[in-house]
């Protein structure tokens, strides 16, 4: 299969996941969506209501807030990844539980390793724990680390700033940052193959320099 399939049959296996209580009040699995070739993958917490009722992740007032905030960053929805850590709502919009965060795990796993995004950006303290572990997202929001060989920058979520206005420009100020650590992750890669090349050219080079013979 190819990526785009393997990421369908994910899907597929999220809509028919029993494997934590979740599953018995979901009206839709919400497995995420976005193109296969996105640098960003943006990882939420969990679905509310209205993706609960569309299947589809940040769809309700916290969903226009991000698009605010990729529009400020310079980029659309349609460019970027959007998932969360579990797939199906918690009800009443609770924070999800140890054992529903790992029962969702595998299937995140899987769709990083699928789309293997240059940068993940982690969209409250659920998902940032997944990548940060015990840390308080006051003290790291906005601040990329590079981790498994990728970067990963922790903020707060959209949802967050509705609740709390005084957060709205500090989310502005941290996505305003993204384009900036693209260029960084673009810069590496250039620099990397531009290495490769010389290399080769060094030792292409050193292969057809003649061999003196000795006289004695």
């Amino acid at each position: 299969m190819d990526k785009n399939e393997l990421l369908s049959d994910i899907a597929k296996q999220i809509s028919l996941c029993k494997n934590c209580e979740l599953h018995i009040s979901r009206k839709l699995s919400v497995p995420g969506e976005g193109p296969i070739s996105s640098r960003i993958m943006f990882i939420g917490e969990g679905p509310g209501f209205h993706e609960n009722q569309q299947g589809r992740p940040f769809v309700g007032a916290a969903g226009k807030f991000l698009e605010e905030l990729l529009e400020n960053a310079s980029l659309k929805r349609n460019e970027v990844f959007i998932t969360n850590v579990v797939k199906c709502r918690p009800p009443g919009n609770r924070d999800p539980q140890e054992v529903e965060l790992e029962a969702c795990s595998q299937y995140l796993d899987q769709q990083i390793k699928i789309i293997d995004p240059d940068v993940i950006v982690t969209l409250g303290r659920f998902s940032m724990a997944k990548f940060f572990g015990n840390v308080k997202i006051s003290q790291i929001h906005g601040q990329a680390k590079m981790i498994d060989g990728r970067l990963i920058v922790a903020m707060f979520h959209p949802a967050a700033a509705l609740h709390q206005p005084v957060l709205k420009n500090t989310l502005l100020s941290d996505f305003a940052k993204l384009p900036d650590y693209l260029n960084q992750i673009t810069k590496k890669d250039e620099e990397i193959k531009k290495n490769k090349i010389e290399n080769l050219a060094q030792k292409h080079e050193n292969t057809e320099q003649p061999t003196q013979l000795s006289l004695f």
